[in-house]
């Protein structure tokens, strides 16, 4: 039932071919007197006319061809003579002696080109001016004076104005020891022809430059990083290799009059510095060092720079000698590559790495020598241009893994730290638990020794003196009754002591009053209370509660005593960054010193016992009655 619907379709296809071709051959049809215009022209045939010339010269703004001597032979394009190396270094000429060999290319009669019309070659080889006349007109001119800086990696483009030129004129100036080489040519619209030109613009000068450029600037990052780690040279070295490589690669960012002798120097010797710079950083990665091979390497390279150089001239940067320096540099690519290959078999992969990537910009270096000596078509593509991006590429995969390596290295610390850490903090838990278990048990100890003394200082001897005074038989029954009562009393502050008050001193007070209220009522004493809100005491633990009880015991029992008082008042106050409790009676008072000499301890344990707190104690006494003042501070340092 799918083959007559499928036969179908194809005849409905067949029949819109058909229209279309009509629709299209129309307008040609109806203008038969006119040839249709072209997309583009490849011109791919030339004549060709070499003649010697005593040296460089400008160009004239007008040539016509039949001023040029009649002596043209038929070439191909791309044209790229062989280049003698060997003869070419050892023959002699004249410094200034130059040649100029001229392309001549004809259009076919009756070429028709839409639109502004270009000339696209994807390169002119040159170490002299290039100059390009249209039908006489002077139209084109680069390289003036011979600069190299303006290399032949960068492709041929020029607008034309005008009709379609029926001759085109190639004139290459060069020095009589070098040859030159012509790519085919296009000659079309120019849009047609603009991405030919900038795919291989991109390619051989933009792309080459943004990497040379990031790689010097992630070498630039590098030294600040060794300036931080002078003991890491690997970083220095990765700073040397981008200066080197950016100084190899200056033909793609140089736009501006440089100087031919110092620029050949400077491009050509980069190359061997930047070898034995790979070598270094190779032999730092496998921790293996090779001696005799660093030490050849240096010595030619300084050689060779010395020889170079422009103020010395032994070895001038000419066509003549360059090729035969970058055949010494490619002899020393492959001895660094294939000894860093042995040297890191099964040792280190890094250093496989880089070695196996010298290789490549080897063979990559060779092809641009091939390139630039006519053994291969000039069409060809410059591939040392990306020796850059395989040494940033290379490094900055070396440096990537490293962070990575310390990165997860660091990592690894950090675990094996926090697992210490925990187990250092599981000890210091069950150390701090055990120091406080001791603690308490201190604590303990020391409350059980203080109530000890306490109980045998108060409590035992007031019972040891009360027994020898009845078995005696001195003391009546009521003197009796009441040496028991003070123990009682004594025995039931010290066990008040122990009840936590924190910090309270009003509630330590409240206990006190508890205790002696009966004692007080029934001697017929009247007790007024005047306290008021005190700070809290955050150094009132037991054993200084008890010296507070005991003070303030010791001043009822003495105007109970000695004082005859009806009447007495306790009150609390604030002053001089602490706490006051006045204790004032209205009985017959007594002389303060006299009774501090007398031999009684009463008054010397109030002061011993205020002085233990930091405090201090004081009285004020006449026939109106006695005032006791207790000052307690209200901060005061750890014990």
């Amino acid at each position: 039932m799918g083959s007559p619907l499928i036969h179908d379709m194809r005849r409905l296809l067949q029949g819109l071919t058909v229209l279309l071709f009509i629709a299209g051959a129309a307008p040609a049809l109806a203008d038969t007197d006119k040839p249709p215009p072209r997309a583009s022209l490849h011109l791919t045939h030339a004549r060709l006319l070499v003649v010697d010339s005593p040296g460089f010269s400008t160009p004239p703004p007008l040539l016509p061809i039949s001023a040029l001597p009649d002596r043209w032979q038929p070439v191909e394009l791309p044209y790229a003579p062989f280049v003698a190396l060997i003869r070419q270094a050892v023959t002699r000429a004249p410094a200034a002696a130059t040649r100029t060999t001229w392309f001549r290319l004809s259009v076919p009669p009756g070429t028709t080109l839409a639109g502004p019309l270009a000339i696209y070659g994807a390169r002119v080889k040159t170490d002299g001016t290039v100059a390009v006349y249209a039908d006489g007109q002077l139209i084109h001119r680069a390289q003036p004076m011979g600069l190299l800086w303006d290399s032949s990696r960068r492709p041929l483009w020029i607008l034309l104005e005008g009709e379609v030129p029926h001759d085109i004129l190639f004139r290459l100036e060069h020095s009589r020891a070098s040859q030159v080489a012509l790519s085919s040519l296009w000659l079309g619209p120019a849009d047609d022809l603009a991405w030919r030109f900038r795919w291989r613009q991109w390619l051989q000068q933009e792309l080459p430059a943004m990497c040379g450029a990031a790689f010097l600037a992630v070498g630039i990052f590098a030294l600040f990083i060794w300036m931080r780690r002078l003991r890491e040279p690997g970083y220095l070295l990765f700073f040397a290799m981008s200066v080197v490589a950016f100084a190899r690669g200056l033909h793609f960012y140089v736009d501006f009059r440089v100087a031919n002798d110092w620029f050949a120097w400077m491009t050509v010797n980069s190359l061997l510095w930047l070898v034995t710079t790979v070598h270094i950083a190779i032999s730092l990665i496998n921790q293996r060092p090779r001696q005799w091979l660093t030490g050849l390497l240096v010595s030619v390279t300084v050689s060779i720079g010395v020889l170079t150089l422009p103020m010395v001239q032994a070895l001038p940067n000419t066509p003549r000698v360059t090729p035969l320096i970058y055949a010494i540099a490619a002899l020393m690519c492959l001895m660094v590559g294939v000894s860093g290959l042995l040297k890191s078999w099964r040792h280190s992969a890094e250093g496989m790495l880089v070695s196996a990537g010298v290789l490549v910009c080897m063979l990559f270096g060779v092809t641009d020598w091939l390139l630039q000596n006519n053994f291969i078509s000039p069409e060809g593509w410059y591939l040392g241009a990306y020796t850059n991006v395989m040494c940033f590429g290379v490094f900055t995969y070396l440096m990537n893994r490293r962070y990575i390596g310390a990165m997860a290295e660091v990592e690894q610390t950090n675990a094996q730290l926090e697992k210490r850490l925990q187990a250092r903090e599981a000890e210091l838990a069950d150390s701090y638990q055990r120091l406080r278990d001791v603690e308490k048990r201190q604590m303990v100890s020391d409350e059980r020794q203080r109530l000890t003394q306490d109980m045998h200082d108060g409590l035992g001897s007031s019972l040891v003196t009360a027994l020898r005074v009845v078995e005696s038989g001195k003391m009546s029954e009521a003197e009796v009754a009441q040496v028991l009562k003070s123990c009682i009393d004594d025995l039931k502050l010290t066990i008040d002591s122990m009840e936590p008050v924190e910090a309270d001193l009003l509630l330590l007070l409240a206990t006190l009053r508890y205790r002696l209220g009966p004692r007080l009522a029934a001697a017929g004493v009247k007790l007024h209370w005047d306290i008021t809100d005190l700070p809290r005491l955050d150094w009132l633990d037991p054993r200084n509660a008890l010296h507070i009880l005991r003070t303030l015991q010791e001043a009822f029992t003495n105007i109970l005593k000695h004082t005859s008082a009806t009447e007495i008042r306790v009150s609390t106050g604030v002053e001089n960054a602490g706490v006051t409790v006045t204790i004032a009676d209205n009985g017959e008072g007594f002389e303060i010193d006299a009774a501090m000499k007398s031999g009684g301890k009463g008054l010397s344990n109030q002061v011993r016992r205020a002085q233990a707190m930091g405090g201090d104690v004081r009285w004020v006494s006449g026939t109106q009655g006695t005032r006791l003042t207790l000052w307690l501070p209200e901060t005061r340092a750890a014990a």
